[in-house]
């Protein structure tokens, strides 16, 4: 038994008639005729009633009828969701993100990606960056929007940088480096730095290691802290200063004054990060894609036009 005999079947039972079946199915009726018959011999009951007046269905018909019709859906329900998946439109995406660094870049594409795909279901897990190259590598994660990982941690994994967030110096108002336009990590390295705790955030030791070891010098660590609340509440009340990138600035706000580190490349880069072994979906894809789109030079300009334009 194939599809076509169901279909066959289905076509005569719904318009009693072997010769308008026929012209719908665009077969000629001897080899409709014969496919339906070979149909009733295979399961071994008639499923139609011939006559001189046409056919009729058989109690058995009707009861296949409806089976057929119901499994002809199920099948060509099954091919649609298969060509959506194909092109990026159905099936499950499990994101990986890191909060902070992605608050600018992920909204908007998460956005864009339900109005071009609502029929993947989006499943986000916000994770710290070594877990997150953790799921990259055992698959339950498919892509991870992060900033770039170490050498160690980034093995097995590629990285494609989206932004590029340079380093600010983070002190309260009124302290006397307020009054430069920039400030040298040479200046910085003499000031007491509040840090983020080292047990929680080891990649941004790595990244104040980027800063100050081209210098040959170690900032003085006044104090570590749990989470960014802290750390801007320790560098108002005057504990000392902070390394931070443009992306801690534009989450702070006003509360903290910021001066550009001077003779310093180092930045955040932040990007999509993906297993070399793991296969990405269409979805997966599509989602990189519009990540891409958004986050080029022009729809940069694009979006604060925008917002610009709301706000009038």
């Amino acid at each position: 038994m194939e599809l076509r005999h169901l279909r066959y079947f289905a076509a005569v039972a719904e318009m009693l008639n072997f010769t308008k079946a026929a012209v719908r199915l665009r077969v000629a009726q001897p080899a409709l005729s014969r496919q339906v018959q070979d149909l009733e011999d295979e399961i071994g009951v008639d499923l139609l009633k011939r006559s001189p007046r046409g056919v009729t269905l058989t109690a058995e018909g009707k009861l296949f009828l409806a089976e057929t019709l119901e499994t002809l859906k199920r099948v060509d329900e099954s091919v649609e969701k298969v060509r959506a998946l194909s092109r990026g439109e159905y099936g499950e995406l499990h994101i990986g993100y890191a909060p902070s660094p992605t608050v600018e870049i992920l909204p908007p594409a998460l956005a864009a990606f339900r109005y071009a795909a609502p029929g993947v279901k989006v499943t986000l897990h916000d994770l710290a960056g070594d877990d997150l190259c953790v799921g990259l590598h055992n698959g339950s994660l498919e892509i991870a929007v992060m900033i770039e990982p170490s050498a160690e941690s980034a093995a097995g994994l590629e990285f494609e940088e989206l932004k590029r967030y340079p380093f600010f110096v983070a002190m309260a108002p009124g302290h006397p480096l307020s009054k430069l336009k920039s400030v040298s990590v040479e200046r910085v390295a003499n000031e007491p730095l509040v840090a983020l705790r080292r047990l929680d955030y080891s990649e941004y030791y790595r990244i104040l290691d980027g800063i100050f070891s081209p210098f040959q010098l170690r900032p003085i660590i006044a104090a570590e802290c749990d989470g960014a609340s802290s750390l801007i509440t320790e560098i108002e009340v005057g504990r000392g200063v902070a390394v931070v990138s443009e992306i801690f600035q534009r989450a702070a706000g006003k509360r903290l004054v910021y001066r550009r580190l001077s003779n310093s490349d180092e930045a955040h880069r932040v990007g999509i990060a993906r297993s070399q072994k793991g296969d990405v979906t269409p979805a997966g894809e599509k989602f990189c894609e519009i990540l891409r789109k958004l986050t080029t030079p022009a729809a940069s300009k694009a979006t604060t036009a925008d917002v610009k334009t709301r706000k009038k």
